[in-house]
């Protein structure tokens, strides 16, 4: 389930590795590939948003509304962490942050995010987009609209067999309609 204040908890910590602003097409890129990477080891992406496929490669639904402008934050959300910023960048707010301050995110979640910084953080927005394009291969170009990235298509991207890849997205579904419950309760 997509949960805003941890997407930008992920966002901040990538900023703040960064030292404190970047393109947001580039943040975009290290959260879907951070999403990626957990989809493979752990079964399941650390965001919980809505996959898809766009011009310039794949992205995160929800998170990149939050990032336009297109969708209203919470106060614990997006827009107490970020500042949008000219040509197309995005800036930390807070500064000095400290481990405490990623409290949404388990120690596994910041190791999947410092991978994705080390393998991708050197590369100019354009480079990432390039390399979404050329080696994640559940993104299909959406010829100037966008498409759904099912999480199948997914697990089978990042190596799963197609049965492996069917019962994680149904496990996926399960652990979704869980949260689902769960949040109603509150």
């Amino acid at each position: 389930m997509f949960c805003e204040e941890k997407v930008a908890q992920m966002a901040a910590y990538l900023l703040h590795k960064r030292g404190g602003r970047m393109a947001y097409l580039k943040l975009m890129k290290l959260l879907y590939l951070a999403d990626r990477v957990s989809m493979n080891d752990y079964g399941y992406p650390i965001t919980g948003d809505r996959m898809v496929s766009m011009p310039r490669g794949p992205v995160l639904s929800q998170t990149l509304n939050l990032i336009t402008g297109d969708y209203a934050s919470d106060e614990f959300g997006w827009g107490a962490w970020m500042k949008s910023e000219e040509n197309y960048e995005i800036s930390l707010k807070r500064k000095g942050v400290t481990r405490d301050d990623f409290a949404s995110l388990s120690d596994a979640e910041l190791k999947v995010l410092d991978a994705i910084w080390e393998q991708f953080g050197h590369m100019s927005r354009f480079e990432i987009v390039e390399y979404t394009h050329k080696h994640c291969t559940e993104w299909q170009d959406p010829g100037g609209s966008s498409y759904p990235i099912s999480p199948i298509s997914v697990f089978i991207a990042v190596g799963k067999s197609p049965e492996v890849a069917e019962k994680l997205a149904r496990e996926l579904i399960e652990r979704q309609q869980l949260d689902c419950f769960l949040q109603g309760l509150r």
